[in-house]
């Protein structure tokens, strides 16, 4: 136990130094002996105070290690060959749901869910034969049987350097499942038959779907980088797009119907939804469009409108329209005090003509009456058939004096006699597939109704303008009557 004086043992150094502060008496004999153990004393205490601060060193450290083990933002757990659970860490009991102390010789394969458990032992089987670390996805279940996607990072060990074990960092992410489960929705939805349209909130154009090209015939490569703009078809004023981003700007979004123009300039419309992407502070960060090309149901409406207002056979107004149309004319006379002239024209000798050469050339007929009727008047006025040879004529807005609103329906309602009796040149087909031209006159017989500022229903003005027409057919035909009482 014993040391040389001249030992430079820097414990013993300290321990004389410490003692060289010490009050003592004269250094005898005996008294060097006490010196020592003295020395020795202060030293043995010094080393005491030196492993009880590595002691607590050590019990840092290994305060440390345990929150971080316990507290770490994964799971923790070490399987036995059997994957039976050794350790698990709290935050692994956590995400399984079961108090820590109660896991312990607890088989994992319970935590699997049903539809992944082969999965689960053909992947612990492999860790087992495997040195590497291997990684696989799962669905667990907890303790109270709900579910969460996790991610198994397992690694194979020795316990001791003697039975195999498996480390698993267990870790949640059933929010990155979400994630990439709405990413592929929304890349299903970004490829669908609607065209989407995504810009920057400078409204520069970032990207475009397949639909879109299909749409405007624009490539990816054409669109990104232009705005919107480069759609536009001209057909739309200042005011409109004001009003859309006013919409946009004050709740989100904007809905309607645009005309937009394609690459090779077709003019078509669609039906259009912007909505506006906004960032945590409420700002627009970007505008999502998506337009579906309604061309097709357009087309349907015009179709389904046409069969519901226009004759099929000349494709003027029929006599629904004509209604609408004599209702809003008799509305601007009560508000103008103009007079307003409704004529019903009959072919003369029609009859015949169908007889004679078939209903095929009778509808030759009446589409050259119905252009030459259209000629006659002004693009304000109506023309409609209102069956077989029978036409409407609605002239408005003529004069506020009954005798000279009369004069002006009449030199209209001549000049429609007039031309009506011209002759008819109609191509007829002969047996041989040959054509030939046949020369044919057909006259009319005009009633006139004039009509202004009163109650009567639109059927009762079209009686009175054909009761003037029967009184000219009656007098022999070709001729103009009007209605005496009307107008009154």
């Amino acid at each position: 136990m014993s040391k040389k004086p001249g030992n430079q043992d820097p414990l013993r150094t300290a321990a004389e130094a410490q003692f060289s502060y010490a009050p003592k008496p004269r250094p005898c004999p005996p008294e060097i002996l006490l010196h020592e153990l003295q020395i020795y004393q202060i030293e043995l205490e010094m080393q005491n105070e030196q492993l009880r601060q590595a002691q607590l060193e050590l019990e840092k450290s290994r305060d440390r290690y345990v929150d971080f083990y316990d507290f770490a933002p994964v799971g923790y757990l070490t399987l036995s060959h059997e994957a039976m659970i050794d350790e698990v860490n709290l935050t692994g009991a956590a995400l399984l749901g079961v108090e820590r102390n109660k896991l312990p010789h607890h088989r994992f394969t319970p935590f699997v869910a049903r539809e992944d458990r082969d999965r689960w032992h053909r992947h612990f089987m492999s860790v087992l034969k495997n040195d590497n670390k291997l990684s696989c996805e799962l669905a667990l279940q907890r303790g109270d049987g709900s579910r969460f996607y996790a991610q198994l990072d397992c690694l194979r060990l020795k316990k001791d350097g003697k039975e195999l074990v498996v480390r698993i960092v267990l870790s949640d992410i059933t929010e990155r499942k979400q994630a990439e489960t709405e990413l592929r929705i929304a890349a299903t939805a970004f490829e669908s038959q609607d065209g989407i349209i995504v810009t920057n909130a400078r409204n520069v154009i970032l990207c475009v779907n397949r639909a879109f090209t299909r749409i405007t015939g624009y490539t990816a490569e054409e669109a990104v980088g232009q705005t919107p703009h480069l759609l536009s078809s001209g057909r739309h004023d200042a005011a409109f797009y004001a009003a859309m981003w006013e919409s946009i700007l004050r709740t989100g979004a904007w809905q309607g119907e645009i005309w937009n123009r394609r690459k090779n300039g077709d003019v078509f419309p669609e039906q259009l939804t912007i909505t506006a992407v906004k960032g945590n502070a409420g700002e627009a960060t970007h505008y999502v469009g998506m337009m579906h090309d309604i061309t097709v149901r357009r087309q349907a409406e015009e179709q389904i409108r046409a069969l519901a207002f226009y004759d099929t056979l000349t494709q003027l107004p029929n006599r629904r329209l004509l209604n609408d149309r004599l209702v809003q004319a008799m509305a601007t006379s009560k508000r103008s005090g103009r007079y307003g002239a409704l004529m019903f024209l009959d072919m003369d000798k029609f009859k015949p003509l169908n007889d004679t050469y078939g209903h095929d050339v009778g509808d030759l007929l009446l589409v050259e009456v119905a252009q030459r009727l259209t000629s006659c008047v002004r693009e304000m006025d109506t023309v409609a058939r209102f069956g077989g040879d029978e036409f409407l004529v609605m002239l408005g807005e003529l004069d506020v004096d009954k005798a000279e609103s009369a004069t002006q329906a009449g030199i209209v309602a001549e000049k429609i006699r007039a031309a009506l009796a011209k002759p008819y040149m109609l191509k007829l087909e002969c047996e041989r597939k040959t054509e030939t031209t046949v020369e044919y006159r057909c006259t009319s017989s005009i009633g006139v109704a004039l009509f202004i500022n009163h109650a009567a229903r639109t059927e009762e003005i079209i009686k009175w303008a054909d009761m003037a027409m029967y009184q000219a057919k009656e007098a022999g035909g070709n001729l103009i009557r009007f209605h005496e009482s009307a107008g009154a």
